[in-house]
């Protein structure tokens, strides 16, 4: 017999605390991003914030580009 906890059982779920990652559909935009994932187009800067790494400017991603998407606070 095993020390070790079983976690067979344990479902997987969403953090509110974690990122996700979003994948940059063809005729995307931060705004329409935001609108998706919060409901509210006005929150892309959070968006443009957490990938500042990859993007300089708000108005150029790409389709295939994986963005990270901030938990709201």
């Amino acid at each position: 017999m095993s020390d070790m906890p079983d976690f067979s059982n344990v479902e997987g779920g969403s953090s509110s605390t974690a990122a996700k990652i979003y994948e940059v559909k063809p005729g995307d935009s931060l705004s329409k991003i935001a609108k998706h994932e919060y409901g509210d187009a006005n929150k892309w800067q959070l968006i443009f914030e957490a990938n500042k790494d990859q993007l300089s400017d708000p108005n150029k991603i790409f389709p295939g580009q994986k963005l990270s998407i901030p938990p709201l606070a």
